[in-house]
Protein backbone atom coordinates (compact mmCIF):
# COMPACT_ATOMS: atom_id res chain seq x y z
CA UNK A 1 0.00 0.00 0.00
CA UNK A 2 2.95 2.35 0.52
CA UNK A 3 5.14 1.06 -2.24
CA UNK A 4 5.94 -2.09 -0.26
CA UNK A 5 4.17 -4.99 1.40
CA UNK A 6 4.43 -3.33 4.84
CA UNK A 7 1.23 -1.73 6.11
CA UNK A 8 1.17 0.98 8.77
CA UNK A 9 -1.86 1.02 11.04
CA UNK A 10 -2.27 4.03 13.33
CA UNK A 11 -4.42 3.81 16.45
CA UNK A 12 -3.57 7.18 18.01
CA UNK A 13 -7.21 8.27 17.90
CA UNK A 14 -8.40 5.17 19.75
CA UNK A 15 -5.66 3.38 21.71
CA UNK A 16 -3.51 6.51 21.98
CA UNK A 17 -6.43 8.54 23.32
CA UNK A 18 -6.63 6.14 26.27
CA UNK A 19 -3.41 7.62 27.67
CA UNK A 20 -3.80 9.39 30.98
CA UNK A 21 -4.05 13.15 30.42
CA UNK A 22 -5.04 12.99 26.73
CA UNK A 23 -8.50 13.97 25.52
CA UNK A 24 -8.81 14.74 21.83
CA UNK A 25 -11.75 16.86 20.75
CA UNK A 26 -13.72 15.87 17.64
CA UNK A 27 -11.96 18.61 15.67
CA UNK A 28 -8.58 17.36 16.95
CA UNK A 29 -9.37 13.86 15.69
CA UNK A 30 -10.35 15.13 12.26
CA UNK A 31 -7.23 17.27 11.93
CA UNK A 32 -5.00 14.37 13.01
CA UNK A 33 -6.75 12.12 10.48
CA UNK A 34 -5.89 14.55 7.67
CA UNK A 35 -2.29 14.79 8.84
CA UNK A 36 -1.85 11.00 9.05
CA UNK A 37 -3.33 10.56 5.59
CA UNK A 38 -1.07 13.26 4.16
CA UNK A 39 1.96 11.56 5.75
CA UNK A 40 1.16 8.20 4.18
CA UNK A 41 -0.35 6.05 6.95
CA UNK A 42 -2.27 3.13 5.44
CA UNK A 43 -4.97 2.57 8.07
CA UNK A 44 -6.33 5.08 10.57
CA UNK A 45 -8.38 3.66 13.41
CA UNK A 46 -10.85 6.43 14.21
CA UNK A 47 -12.37 5.05 17.39
CA UNK A 48 -14.96 2.72 18.84
CA UNK A 49 -18.32 3.88 17.49
CA UNK A 50 -20.28 2.02 20.13
CA UNK A 51 -18.47 3.54 23.09
CA UNK A 52 -19.29 7.29 23.01
CA UNK A 53 -21.12 9.99 21.01
CA UNK A 54 -17.88 11.70 19.95
CA UNK A 55 -16.70 8.63 18.05
CA UNK A 56 -20.10 8.21 16.43
CA UNK A 57 -19.91 11.80 15.20
CA UNK A 58 -16.31 11.28 14.05
CA UNK A 59 -17.36 8.53 11.65
CA UNK A 60 -20.05 10.80 10.24
CA UNK A 61 -17.73 13.80 9.84
CA UNK A 62 -14.70 11.91 8.54
CA UNK A 63 -16.57 11.28 5.29
CA UNK A 64 -16.42 15.03 4.64
CA UNK A 65 -12.61 14.97 4.56
CA UNK A 66 -10.61 14.55 1.36
CA UNK A 67 -8.77 11.38 2.32
CA UNK A 68 -6.49 10.34 -0.54
CA UNK A 69 -4.46 7.41 0.79
CA UNK A 70 -5.52 6.00 4.16
CA UNK A 71 -8.42 3.67 4.87
CA UNK A 72 -10.51 4.56 7.93
CA UNK A 73 -11.17 1.74 10.40
CA UNK A 74 -13.85 1.39 13.07
CA UNK A 75 -12.98 -0.58 16.20
CA UNK A 76 -15.00 -3.00 18.27
CA UNK A 77 -15.09 -6.42 19.86
CA UNK A 78 -16.43 -9.81 18.92
CA UNK A 79 -20.07 -10.45 19.73
CA UNK A 80 -21.09 -11.03 23.32
CA UNK A 81 -21.47 -14.62 24.55
CA UNK A 82 -24.68 -16.46 23.72
CA UNK A 83 -26.27 -13.94 21.36
CA UNK A 84 -26.41 -13.78 17.58
CA UNK A 85 -23.94 -11.53 15.77
CA UNK A 86 -26.71 -9.57 14.05
CA UNK A 87 -28.11 -8.63 17.48
CA UNK A 88 -24.81 -7.45 18.93
CA UNK A 89 -24.81 -3.65 19.26
CA UNK A 90 -20.99 -3.35 19.01
CA UNK A 91 -20.88 -5.12 15.64
CA UNK A 92 -23.85 -3.15 14.35
CA UNK A 93 -22.25 0.16 15.33
CA UNK A 94 -19.24 -0.83 13.22
CA UNK A 95 -21.47 -1.61 10.25
CA UNK A 96 -23.38 1.66 10.68
CA UNK A 97 -20.13 3.64 10.81
CA UNK A 98 -20.02 2.99 7.05
CA UNK A 99 -16.23 2.86 6.71
CA UNK A 100 -14.28 0.32 4.64
CA UNK A 101 -12.37 -1.37 7.47
CA UNK A 102 -13.45 -3.08 10.68
CA UNK A 103 -10.96 -3.88 13.43
CA UNK A 104 -12.29 -6.25 16.08
CA UNK A 105 -10.55 -7.90 18.97
CA UNK A 106 -11.24 -11.28 20.48
CA UNK A 107 -9.92 -13.36 23.33
CA UNK A 108 -6.90 -15.61 22.84
CA UNK A 109 -5.84 -16.33 26.39
CA UNK A 110 -7.92 -19.09 28.01
CA UNK A 111 -7.61 -17.23 31.34
CA UNK A 112 -9.54 -14.29 29.87
CA UNK A 113 -12.17 -16.50 28.31
CA UNK A 114 -13.05 -18.27 31.53
CA UNK A 115 -12.37 -15.45 34.05
CA UNK A 116 -13.19 -12.21 32.19
CA UNK A 117 -15.84 -13.36 29.69
CA UNK A 118 -17.06 -16.15 31.96
CA UNK A 119 -17.87 -18.37 29.01
CA UNK A 120 -16.59 -21.61 27.53
CA UNK A 121 -13.58 -21.98 25.27
CA UNK A 122 -15.81 -23.33 22.49
CA UNK A 123 -18.27 -20.44 22.74
CA UNK A 124 -15.35 -18.00 22.41
CA UNK A 125 -14.35 -19.68 19.15
CA UNK A 126 -17.93 -19.33 17.86
CA UNK A 127 -17.93 -15.66 18.91
CA UNK A 128 -14.82 -15.04 16.77
CA UNK A 129 -16.19 -16.92 13.75
CA UNK A 130 -19.65 -15.36 13.88
CA UNK A 131 -18.32 -11.82 14.29
CA UNK A 132 -15.86 -11.98 11.42
CA UNK A 133 -18.42 -13.64 9.13
CA UNK A 134 -21.05 -11.01 9.99
CA UNK A 135 -18.72 -8.12 9.14
CA UNK A 136 -17.55 -9.81 5.93
CA UNK A 137 -21.17 -10.30 4.89
CA UNK A 138 -21.51 -6.50 5.09
CA UNK A 139 -18.58 -6.00 2.72
CA UNK A 140 -16.01 -4.89 5.29
CA UNK A 141 -12.26 -5.51 5.20
CA UNK A 142 -11.75 -7.22 8.55
CA UNK A 143 -8.64 -6.92 10.70
CA UNK A 144 -8.79 -9.35 13.60
CA UNK A 145 -6.76 -8.36 16.68
CA UNK A 146 -5.88 -11.41 18.76
CA UNK A 147 -5.83 -9.81 22.22
CA UNK A 148 -3.22 -11.09 24.70
CA UNK A 149 -1.97 -13.45 22.00
CA UNK A 150 1.54 -14.00 23.36
CA UNK A 151 0.38 -14.58 26.93
CA UNK A 152 -2.29 -16.92 25.62
CA UNK A 153 0.23 -18.75 23.45
CA UNK A 154 2.47 -19.40 26.44
CA UNK A 155 -0.47 -20.50 28.56
CA UNK A 156 -2.21 -22.77 26.06
CA UNK A 157 -0.55 -22.88 22.65
CA UNK A 158 -3.12 -25.19 21.09
CA UNK A 159 -6.07 -23.00 22.07
CA UNK A 160 -4.36 -19.74 21.05
CA UNK A 161 -3.80 -21.17 17.56
CA UNK A 162 -7.41 -22.36 17.38
CA UNK A 163 -8.66 -18.81 18.04
CA UNK A 164 -6.76 -17.26 15.14
CA UNK A 165 -7.59 -20.20 12.88
CA UNK A 166 -11.25 -19.45 13.66
CA UNK A 167 -10.71 -15.87 12.47
CA UNK A 168 -8.88 -17.08 9.37
CA UNK A 169 -11.51 -19.67 8.55
CA UNK A 170 -14.32 -17.10 8.75
CA UNK A 171 -12.62 -14.69 6.34
CA UNK A 172 -10.42 -12.25 8.32
CA UNK A 173 -8.20 -10.26 5.96
CA UNK A 174 -5.46 -9.63 8.54
CA UNK A 175 -4.68 -11.34 11.82
CA UNK A 176 -2.83 -9.17 14.32
CA UNK A 177 -0.93 -10.70 17.22
CA UNK A 178 -1.20 -8.43 20.26
CA UNK A 179 1.21 -8.19 23.18
CA UNK A 180 -1.53 -6.51 25.17
CA UNK A 181 0.22 -6.56 28.56
CA UNK A 182 3.51 -5.48 27.01
CA UNK A 183 5.54 -8.07 28.88
CA UNK A 184 6.96 -10.28 26.12
CA UNK A 185 10.67 -10.17 25.26
CA UNK A 186 11.81 -9.58 21.66
CA UNK A 187 13.38 -13.01 21.32
CA UNK A 188 10.07 -14.63 22.30
CA UNK A 189 8.14 -12.40 19.88
CA UNK A 190 10.34 -13.48 16.98
CA UNK A 191 10.16 -17.16 17.85
CA UNK A 192 6.38 -17.21 18.28
CA UNK A 193 5.66 -15.19 15.12
CA UNK A 194 7.76 -17.63 13.08
CA UNK A 195 5.85 -20.56 14.56
CA UNK A 196 2.48 -18.93 13.85
CA UNK A 197 3.45 -18.28 10.24
CA UNK A 198 3.64 -22.04 9.76
CA UNK A 199 0.01 -22.33 10.91
CA UNK A 200 -1.70 -19.25 9.43
CA UNK A 201 -1.80 -18.13 5.80
CA UNK A 202 -3.54 -14.77 6.23
CA UNK A 203 -1.07 -11.83 6.44
CA UNK A 204 0.02 -11.30 10.04
CA UNK A 205 0.37 -8.10 12.04
CA UNK A 206 1.80 -6.96 15.38
CA UNK A 207 0.26 -4.75 18.07
CA UNK A 208 2.72 -4.13 20.90
CA UNK A 209 2.35 -2.28 24.18
CA UNK A 210 5.28 -0.65 25.96
CA UNK A 211 5.02 -1.86 29.56
CA UNK A 212 8.55 -3.29 29.39
CA UNK A 213 9.81 -0.45 27.13
CA UNK A 214 10.12 -2.99 24.33
CA UNK A 215 7.17 -2.11 22.07
CA UNK A 216 9.31 -0.72 19.24
CA UNK A 217 11.85 -3.55 19.53
CA UNK A 218 9.06 -6.12 19.60
CA UNK A 219 7.41 -4.60 16.53
CA UNK A 220 10.67 -4.68 14.60
CA UNK A 221 11.40 -8.23 15.75
CA UNK A 222 7.95 -9.28 14.53
CA UNK A 223 8.72 -7.58 11.20
CA UNK A 224 11.96 -9.58 10.93
CA UNK A 225 9.97 -12.72 11.68
CA UNK A 226 7.55 -12.03 8.84
CA UNK A 227 4.65 -9.76 9.84
CA UNK A 228 3.61 -7.28 7.16
CA UNK A 229 1.14 -5.18 9.16
CA UNK A 230 2.41 -3.00 12.02
CA UNK A 231 0.17 -1.17 14.48
CA UNK A 232 1.19 1.71 16.74
CA UNK A 233 0.57 5.30 17.73
CA UNK A 234 2.23 8.66 17.15
CA UNK A 235 4.75 9.39 19.92
CA UNK A 236 3.87 6.07 21.54
CA UNK A 237 0.72 7.40 23.21
CA UNK A 238 -1.46 4.78 24.85
CA UNK A 239 -2.82 3.32 28.04
CA UNK A 240 -0.45 2.63 30.95
CA UNK A 241 3.05 2.90 29.44
CA UNK A 242 1.85 3.46 25.91
CA UNK A 243 1.92 1.67 22.56
CA UNK A 244 4.59 0.99 19.97
CA UNK A 245 5.84 4.36 18.73
CA UNK A 246 5.36 4.73 14.98
CA UNK A 247 7.65 7.77 15.07
CA UNK A 248 10.51 5.35 15.84
CA UNK A 249 9.27 2.38 13.81
CA UNK A 250 8.84 4.23 10.52
CA UNK A 251 12.42 5.59 10.21
CA UNK A 252 13.80 2.24 11.38
CA UNK A 253 11.99 0.51 8.53
CA UNK A 254 12.95 3.17 5.97
CA UNK A 255 16.54 3.88 6.99
CA UNK A 256 17.71 0.75 8.80
CA UNK A 257 15.92 -2.00 6.87
CA UNK A 258 15.68 -0.15 3.58
CA UNK A 259 11.94 -0.79 3.27
CA UNK A 260 9.86 1.94 1.69
CA UNK A 261 6.81 2.60 3.85
CA UNK A 262 6.13 6.32 3.33
CA UNK A 263 9.11 7.33 1.19
CA UNK A 264 12.15 9.50 1.94
CA UNK A 265 10.43 12.79 1.06
CA UNK A 266 7.59 12.22 3.51
CA UNK A 267 10.01 10.90 6.11
CA UNK A 268 11.49 14.42 6.27
CA UNK A 269 8.14 15.50 7.76
CA UNK A 270 8.35 12.98 10.61
CA UNK A 271 9.29 15.61 13.18
CA UNK A 272 6.49 17.87 11.98
CA UNK A 273 3.97 15.03 12.39
CA UNK A 274 5.21 14.19 15.90
CA UNK A 275 4.98 17.84 17.01
CA UNK A 276 1.57 18.35 15.40
CA UNK A 277 0.00 15.43 17.28
CA UNK A 278 1.80 16.37 20.51
CA UNK A 279 0.41 19.90 20.29
CA UNK A 280 -3.17 18.66 19.91
CA UNK A 281 -2.59 16.16 22.73
CA UNK A 282 -1.36 19.10 24.85
CA UNK A 283 1.89 17.30 25.62
CA UNK A 284 5.56 18.09 25.20
CA UNK A 285 7.73 15.79 23.11
CA UNK A 286 10.51 14.56 25.44
CA UNK A 287 13.82 16.15 24.52
CA UNK A 288 15.43 12.72 24.35
CA UNK A 289 12.77 11.09 22.16
CA UNK A 290 14.64 9.19 19.42
CA UNK A 291 14.68 10.67 15.92
CA UNK A 292 12.51 13.75 16.60
CA UNK A 293 13.40 14.94 20.11
CA UNK A 294 15.22 18.23 20.54
CA UNK A 295 18.23 16.39 22.00
CA UNK A 296 18.26 13.53 19.49
CA UNK A 297 21.11 15.15 17.56
CA UNK A 298 22.47 17.46 20.27
CA UNK A 299 26.20 17.30 21.02
CA UNK A 300 27.80 18.55 24.22
CA UNK A 301 31.18 16.93 24.76
CA UNK A 302 34.04 18.76 23.03
CA UNK A 303 35.51 15.58 21.54
CA UNK A 304 32.14 14.69 20.02
CA UNK A 305 31.69 18.12 18.50
CA UNK A 306 35.19 18.18 17.08
CA UNK A 307 34.51 14.86 15.35
CA UNK A 308 31.03 15.84 14.11
CA UNK A 309 32.45 19.00 12.55
CA UNK A 310 34.80 16.81 10.52
CA UNK A 311 32.36 13.97 9.75
CA UNK A 312 28.77 13.90 11.13
CA UNK A 313 28.60 10.09 10.92
CA UNK A 314 31.11 9.83 13.77
CA UNK A 315 28.36 10.52 16.33
CA UNK A 316 25.09 10.50 14.36
CA UNK A 317 23.42 7.27 13.27
CA UNK A 318 21.42 9.05 10.53
CA UNK A 319 21.38 12.58 9.06
CA UNK A 320 19.00 14.61 11.29
CA UNK A 321 17.42 16.26 8.25
CA UNK A 322 16.20 12.88 6.99
CA UNK A 323 13.58 12.80 9.79
CA UNK A 324 12.84 16.52 9.98
CA UNK A 325 15.25 17.27 12.82
CA UNK A 326 18.44 19.30 13.03
CA UNK A 327 21.85 19.09 14.63
CA UNK A 328 22.43 21.15 17.78
CA UNK A 329 25.72 21.88 19.49
CA UNK A 330 25.48 22.75 23.17
CA UNK A 331 27.85 25.13 24.89
CA UNK A 332 28.45 24.57 28.60
CA UNK A 333 31.17 24.06 31.18
CA UNK A 334 31.88 20.69 29.52
CA UNK A 335 32.46 22.34 26.16
CA UNK A 336 35.66 22.74 24.26
CA UNK A 337 36.71 25.24 21.65
CA UNK A 338 35.09 23.12 18.93
CA UNK A 339 31.63 23.59 20.45
CA UNK A 340 31.92 27.35 20.38
CA UNK A 341 33.40 27.48 16.89
CA UNK A 342 30.50 25.35 15.64
CA UNK A 343 27.98 27.56 17.44
CA UNK A 344 29.60 30.70 16.03
CA UNK A 345 29.43 29.26 12.52
CA UNK A 346 25.77 28.35 13.10
CA UNK A 347 25.08 31.97 14.12
CA UNK A 348 26.97 33.36 11.12
CA UNK A 349 29.86 34.70 13.22
CA UNK A 350 33.53 34.60 12.24
CA UNK A 351 35.73 33.62 15.15
CA UNK A 352 39.30 32.43 15.59
CA UNK A 353 40.55 29.83 18.05
CA UNK A 354 42.01 32.31 20.52
CA UNK A 355 38.78 34.27 20.74
CA UNK A 356 36.83 31.04 21.18
CA UNK A 357 39.04 29.93 24.09
CA UNK A 358 38.44 33.20 25.98
CA UNK A 359 34.68 32.93 25.56
CA UNK A 360 34.66 29.27 26.65
CA UNK A 361 36.53 30.23 29.84
CA UNK A 362 33.96 32.95 30.54
CA UNK A 363 31.12 30.48 30.01
CA UNK A 364 32.71 28.00 32.40
CA UNK A 365 33.10 30.72 35.05
CA UNK A 366 29.48 31.79 34.67
CA UNK A 367 28.20 28.22 34.88
CA UNK A 368 30.23 27.77 38.05
CA UNK A 369 28.28 30.77 39.40
CA UNK A 370 24.96 29.15 38.53
CA UNK A 371 24.29 30.04 34.91
CA UNK A 372 23.23 27.34 32.48
CA UNK A 373 23.34 27.96 28.76
CA UNK A 374 22.01 24.69 27.32
CA UNK A 375 18.43 25.84 27.82
CA UNK A 376 19.24 29.51 27.22
CA UNK A 377 20.80 29.81 23.80
CA UNK A 378 19.59 33.40 23.42
CA UNK A 379 21.60 34.42 26.49
CA UNK A 380 24.57 32.53 25.08
CA UNK A 381 24.39 34.38 21.77
CA UNK A 382 24.20 37.73 23.53
CA UNK A 383 27.15 36.79 25.75
CA UNK A 384 29.27 35.93 22.71
CA UNK A 385 28.27 39.16 20.99
CA UNK A 386 29.03 41.22 24.09
CA UNK A 387 32.49 39.72 24.46
CA UNK A 388 33.21 40.39 20.81
CA UNK A 389 32.03 44.00 21.14
CA UNK A 390 29.19 43.45 18.66
CA UNK A 391 26.23 43.98 20.96
CA UNK A 392 25.01 47.26 22.41
CA UNK A 393 22.24 46.80 25.01
CA UNK A 394 18.95 48.52 24.09
CA UNK A 395 18.92 50.38 27.43
CA UNK A 396 20.87 50.94 30.62
CA UNK A 397 19.42 50.33 34.06
CA UNK A 398 19.58 53.11 36.65
CA UNK A 399 17.25 51.52 39.17
CA UNK A 400 14.64 48.77 39.56
CA UNK A 401 12.52 48.45 42.68
CA UNK A 402 9.83 45.94 43.62
CA UNK A 403 7.40 46.46 46.51
CA UNK A 404 5.12 43.68 47.69
CA UNK A 405 2.31 44.30 50.15
CA UNK A 406 0.84 41.26 51.88
CA UNK A 407 -2.57 41.23 53.56
CA UNK A 408 -4.19 38.56 55.71
CA UNK A 409 -7.59 38.72 54.00
CA UNK A 410 -7.03 39.73 50.35
CA UNK A 411 -4.70 39.31 47.40
CA UNK A 412 -1.20 40.83 47.70
CA UNK A 413 -0.26 43.94 45.76
CA UNK A 414 3.00 43.98 43.76
CA UNK A 415 4.38 47.16 42.23
CA UNK A 416 7.58 47.51 40.21
CA UNK A 417 9.39 50.76 39.41
CA UNK A 418 12.12 50.98 36.78
CA UNK A 419 14.35 53.86 35.77
CA UNK A 420 16.31 53.28 32.57
CA UNK A 421 18.23 55.22 29.95
CA UNK A 422 17.70 54.83 26.20
CA UNK A 423 19.99 56.87 23.98
CA UNK A 424 20.79 59.20 26.94
CA UNK A 425 17.10 59.76 27.65
CA UNK A 426 15.86 58.87 31.12
CA UNK A 427 12.55 57.04 31.44
CA UNK A 428 10.88 56.35 34.77
CA UNK A 429 7.83 54.06 34.88
CA UNK A 430 5.89 51.90 37.31
CA UNK A 431 3.39 49.08 37.00
CA UNK A 432 1.51 46.62 39.17
CA UNK A 433 1.51 42.95 38.29
CA UNK A 434 0.82 39.39 39.27
CA UNK A 435 3.97 38.97 41.30
CA UNK A 436 7.40 40.64 41.03
CA UNK A 437 8.47 39.24 37.65
CA UNK A 438 5.22 40.14 35.94
CA UNK A 439 5.32 43.64 37.47
CA UNK A 440 8.91 44.17 36.32
CA UNK A 441 8.07 42.90 32.85
CA UNK A 442 5.13 45.30 32.52
CA UNK A 443 7.06 48.29 33.88
CA UNK A 444 10.02 47.64 31.58
CA UNK A 445 7.82 47.23 28.51
CA UNK A 446 6.02 50.47 29.37
CA UNK A 447 9.37 52.26 29.50
CA UNK A 448 10.57 50.80 26.19
CA UNK A 449 7.32 50.97 24.23
CA UNK A 450 7.94 54.34 22.60
CA UNK A 451 11.42 53.30 21.45
CA UNK A 452 10.75 49.68 20.48
CA UNK A 453 7.01 49.17 19.77
CA UNK A 454 7.78 45.77 18.18
CA UNK A 455 8.24 44.37 21.71
CA UNK A 456 4.45 44.02 21.82
CA UNK A 457 4.97 40.83 19.78
CA UNK A 458 7.01 39.21 22.58
CA UNK A 459 5.31 37.08 25.20
CA UNK A 460 6.71 35.02 28.06
CA UNK A 461 5.59 31.41 27.68
CA UNK A 462 7.49 29.69 30.49
CA UNK A 463 9.26 30.63 33.71
CA UNK A 464 11.30 28.17 35.76
CA UNK A 465 13.19 28.64 39.02
CA UNK A 466 15.71 26.14 40.34
CA UNK A 467 17.33 26.32 43.76
CA UNK A 468 21.04 25.57 43.35
CA UNK A 469 22.21 25.31 46.96
CA UNK A 470 19.36 23.84 48.95
CA UNK A 471 21.52 23.49 52.07
CA UNK A 472 21.58 27.32 52.28
CA UNK A 473 17.81 27.48 52.78
CA UNK A 474 16.25 30.82 51.87
CA UNK A 475 19.71 32.28 51.19
CA UNK A 476 20.31 29.79 48.36
CA UNK A 477 21.41 30.84 44.91
CA UNK A 478 18.71 30.38 42.29
CA UNK A 479 18.70 30.04 38.53
CA UNK A 480 15.83 31.44 36.47
CA UNK A 481 15.09 30.21 32.94
CA UNK A 482 12.63 32.19 30.86
CA UNK A 483 11.21 30.99 27.56
CA UNK A 484 9.80 33.66 25.27
CA UNK A 485 8.07 33.67 21.91
CA UNK A 486 7.51 36.15 19.11
CA UNK A 487 7.48 36.25 15.31
CA UNK A 488 6.95 32.45 15.17
CA UNK A 489 10.17 31.88 17.11
CA UNK A 490 10.94 30.70 20.66
CA UNK A 491 14.08 31.39 22.68
CA UNK A 492 15.42 30.85 26.18
CA UNK A 493 17.32 33.17 28.50
CA UNK A 494 18.90 32.71 31.92
CA UNK A 495 19.77 34.62 35.07
CA UNK A 496 21.39 33.48 38.32
CA UNK A 497 21.69 35.17 41.71
CA UNK A 498 21.05 34.72 45.41
CA UNK A 499 18.20 37.19 44.78
CA UNK A 500 15.36 35.68 42.77
CA UNK A 501 14.22 39.11 41.54
CA UNK A 502 17.70 39.95 40.23
CA UNK A 503 18.00 36.57 38.51
CA UNK A 504 14.57 37.07 36.93
CA UNK A 505 15.47 40.62 35.84
CA UNK A 506 18.65 39.44 34.10
CA UNK A 507 16.78 36.72 32.21
CA UNK A 508 14.01 39.16 31.30
CA UNK A 509 16.44 41.80 30.00
CA UNK A 510 18.17 39.19 27.84
CA UNK A 511 14.80 38.03 26.50
CA UNK A 512 13.76 41.46 25.25
CA UNK A 513 17.27 42.36 24.15
CA UNK A 514 17.63 39.20 22.13
CA UNK A 515 14.36 39.81 20.29
CA UNK A 516 15.48 43.29 19.29
CA UNK A 517 18.94 42.02 18.33
CA UNK A 518 17.62 39.27 16.08
CA UNK A 519 14.65 41.12 14.60
CA UNK A 520 16.68 44.12 13.42
CA UNK A 521 15.30 46.51 15.99
CA UNK A 522 18.94 47.13 16.85
CA UNK A 523 22.08 47.01 14.78
CA UNK A 524 22.96 43.35 14.43
CA UNK A 525 26.61 42.85 13.51
CA UNK A 526 28.25 39.50 13.09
Amino acid sequence: MSGSNIELFDTTLRDGAQMEGISFSLEDKLRITEKLDEFGIDYIEGGWPGSNPKDLEYFRRVKELSITHAKIAAFGSTRRPDIKAERDFSLNYIVEADVPVATIFGKTWDLHVTRALKTSLEENLRMIEDSVEYLKEHGLFVIYDAEHFFDGYRSNREYAIRTIKAAERSGADRIVLADTNGGTLPSKIGKIVKEVKNEIYVPLGIHAHNDSELAVANSLMAFEAGVTHIQGTINGYGERCGNANLISIIPALELKYGVKVVGRDKLKKLGELARFVAELANREIPNNQPYVGRSAFAHKGGIHVSAVMKEPRTYEHIPPESVGNKRRVLVSELSGKSNLLYKARELGMKMDGGEARKIVEKIKALEYDGYYFEGAEASLELLISRMRGKYKPPFELDLARVVIELFPDREPITEATVRIRVNDREIHTASTGNGPVNALDLALRKALNNFYPELEKVRLVDYKVRVLESNMGTASKVRVLIESAGNSHRWGTVGASTNIVEASWNALVDSLGYFLYRSGGMKNEK
